[in-house]
């Protein structure tokens, strides 16, 4: 049965609860605040009317006057990335265990939603707003992003970037990385040291740091081992699985020469999969593939897919911990470790798998 309100409405006011108590909508706010001394009597009437009339206090309005649950904000492009979901659910645990709310948002890369939600955020005194994803490294989102560090800062809350630009020295920022570049390194290497010289690199967006980091990781090994990097092998495109397919549909119809496939995430490459099998390629008997990120599923791909672990939930706890303790310090920069994790995807050029560690 709903309960009525003093007024008959279906949804009960602080001057509801404060007319039963008999006592001031000032004394309801102190009472359900916990932060002024009240009198038992006084607590004990307002309790009860509370639980009497089914109140529910409005969490923005405790948030804006410093009651309440603290809240972290974390804000990233698309929720149902293998690899940002991850990261959330880092976020979200970690912040649970410190006692606190995560509140996530959505963007789909739209720079006014994110900015309205970083501006609510900081009016309800977010201890941190945590941002997640690569992105363009401009003179605009530099700006943009310095103006978000400087509002959150004087509101006593701080900003981490993950996976994002940094921004200038001196920024009240805390940036979280991976090395993204070192990870793809060692990724290409391993597929180099198996005797291909000709790796088809199915990248990113150009303009996207990760991609580009990335990118600089394979071109470097090429480089370190005396090897001539074909241009023609590096293709662009975007993270996701249907971009890994279609590239790698456009790199066969072609007749592009290559031995071996570097996708630019695990996603990539189950879509580079799929392209190579309706075409009747065996891998990794005639092409070898790798990918990046190490997200759950790569291990069941058949065959399980070589790729760079990334870890992704232990980066979102650690924004979460970094956050909390460097409210009011000025610039921070911190870097994870990635490592390669060796399966069945690559073989030998001429036949054979590589062993699996």
């Amino acid at each position: 049965m709903t309960r009525k309100n003093a007024d008959g409405g279906g949804r009960s006011t602080i001057r509801d609860v404060a007319a039963r108590a008999g006592v001031s909508a000032a004394t309801v706010s102190r009472v359900l605040g916990g932060v002024y001394p009240v009198s038992t009597a006084t607590r004990t009437q307002v309790l009860r009317a509370v639980r009497e009339l089914d109140y529910v206090a409005d969490a923005r309005a405790k948030a804006i006057a410093g009651a309440g649950t603290p809240t972290l904000g974390f804000v990233l492009d698309d929720i149902t990335g293998p690899s940002f979901a991850l990261m959330a659910h880092g976020v979200e645990r970690e912040a649970t265990r410190l006692g606190h709310l995560c509140l996530v948002c959505s963007t789909d890369g739209d720079a006014a939603h994110e900015s309205d939600f970083i501006e609510t955020m900081r009016a309800q005194r977010a201890a941190a707003v945590i941002l997640v994803g690569g992105g363009a490294d401009t003179p605009e989102y530099r700006s943009r992003t310095a103006r978000f560090a400087d509002a959150l800062a004087a509101a006593g809350s701080r900003l981490v970037l993950c996976g994002r630009p940094p921004l200038d020295p001196g920024a009240p920022v805390t940036v979280i990385e991976y090395d993204n570049e070192g990870g793809a390194y060692a990724l290409c290497a391993h597929v180099l040291s198996r005797g291909h010289r000709r790796i088809l690199f199915l990248g990113g967006e150009p303009e996207h740091t990760t991609a580009q980091g990335r990118e600089r990781g394979y071109l470097a090994a090429h480089h370190a081992r005396g090897v001539e990097a074909d241009p023609a092998l590096r293709l662009a495109g975007d993270f996701t699985r249907d971009s890994g397919y279609r590239s790698m549909r456009r790199a066969l119809e072609t007749g592009l020469d290559f031995t071996a496939v570097m996708a630019a995430t695990d996603m990539v490459a189950a879509g580079a999969l799929t392209a190579l099998r309706e075409a009747g390629v065996d891998v990794p008997g005639e092409v070898s593939l790798v990918g990046y990120d190490d997200i759950p599923f790569a291990r069941d791909l058949w065959p399980p897919l070589t790729t760079v672990r990334v870890p992704y939930e232990e980066l979102g706890r650690l924004a979460v911990r970094t956050a909390l303790r460097s409210a009011g310090v000025g610039d921070e920069h911190l870097l994870l470790g990635t490592h390669v994790v060796v399966r069945g995807s690559v073989g030998v050029v001429g036949g054979g798998v590589s062993s699996a560690g």
